[in-house]
């Protein structure tokens, strides 16, 4: 479906016609965002970019794919026509519509490369519940989502993930050997850290009774199982990293001024994976809130240049 903008000649210094300008294009951008929700997978959204040199026209595809448990993974493509595409994992208690996702796609896009952000299992629009850790599922889900453009004759050329995200797309990695370029940006090098700053020192004496419900002012957030806990804690970053085989390039970016996982983590690292090139970005918080634009120019810049090896 394709939607035109229609042009309205406005007197000068009329009101009514402003108004009126304005109505319209309200109801453009909800039109824009209902048939983008809508289920069929073959809807699209198409957009041209003109500040692209080769002017790819842009299609925004509602995808879903079933996990190995029959699970509906809900993804966004955005399609370039590029036989190459790039996966995007969001972090813990987010989603594909994150800012970080949403401009590293527009970015990637921008240079005809196509890109596809979904939801993990329980996050986002996706089917399943929210579960607390959750890494080797969700690094399976990125399995199904490989598969899948695999079976489409697609070639998936680089795997991303942020925070949470950044951790999958390294055991992803280590424990499938089919992706020769994966990109983690400011993932967790030391698992057993985070929980107390998260939920409180007390925490571990909380959850023995089976579970703690983490709460905000509505109610009950999301349920922390000790199951979940244990499978986090007992995950060991630097056993997953020394399985990523030498082939595979592995890029990690970091902000130096990480408030939610320090900048260290991203040098732990870089003294174990082999293929390994870091990029810290001197100022940058966890969220790359100032800094969007150098982040995804860092990101860009790699793995043009992987395509160029390859």
């Amino acid at each position: 479906m394709e939607f035109r903008t229609q042009v309205h000649h406005i007197h000068n210094n009329s009101i009514g016609g402003i108004f009126q300008c304005l109505v319209l294009a309200c109801y453009h951008y909800s039109e824009l965002v209902r048939y983008s929700i809508t289920p069929a997978t073959t809807l699209s959204l198409r957009m041209t970019h003109s500040h692209s040199s080769q002017n790819p026209v842009i299609e925004q595809q509602r995808v879903i794919i079933p996990n190995k448990h029959g699970e509906k993974l809900v993804g966004l493509l955005h399609e370039t026509g590029s036989k190459e595409i790039v996966i995007l994992c969001h972090g813990f208690r987010s989603t594909k519509a994150d800012r970080t996702m949403v401009n590293l796609a527009v970015a990637l896009e921008k240079e005809g490369i196509s890109a596809f952000r979904f939801d993990f299992a329980g996050n986002g629009e996706s089917a399943g519940s929210f579960e607390f850790g959750n890494y080797s599922k969700e690094a399976d889900d990125l399995h199904s989502v490989i598969q899948h453009f695999c079976e489409a004759n697609r070639i998936v050329c680089a795997i991303l993930g942020h925070s949470k995200g950044g951790d999958v797309v390294l055991l992803y990695a280590s424990k499938y050997h089919d992706i020769h370029t994966v990109v983690n940006v400011s993932g967790r090098y030391d698992l057993k850290k985070g929980i107390e700053e998260r939920f409180g020192k007390d925490f571990m004496d909380r959850i023995q009774d089976g579970f703690v419900d983490i709460k905000n002012k509505k109610g009950v957030e999301y349920r922390v199982t000790k199951e979940s806990l244990m499978e986090r804690l007992s995950l060991d970053m630097h056993e997953v990293c020394l399985k990523i085989p030498r082939e595979c390039r592995v890029l990690t970016v970091h902000g130096s001024a990480d408030e939610i996982i320090p900048v260290g983590d991203a040098l732990e690292f870089a003294k174990i994976i082999p293929n390994h090139k870091l990029h810290i970005v001197e100022g940058a918080n966890h969220n790359y809130t100032s800094y969007q634009t150098e982040l995804a120019s860092v990101v860009l810049n790699y793995l043009k240049e992987t395509l160029r090896q390859d």
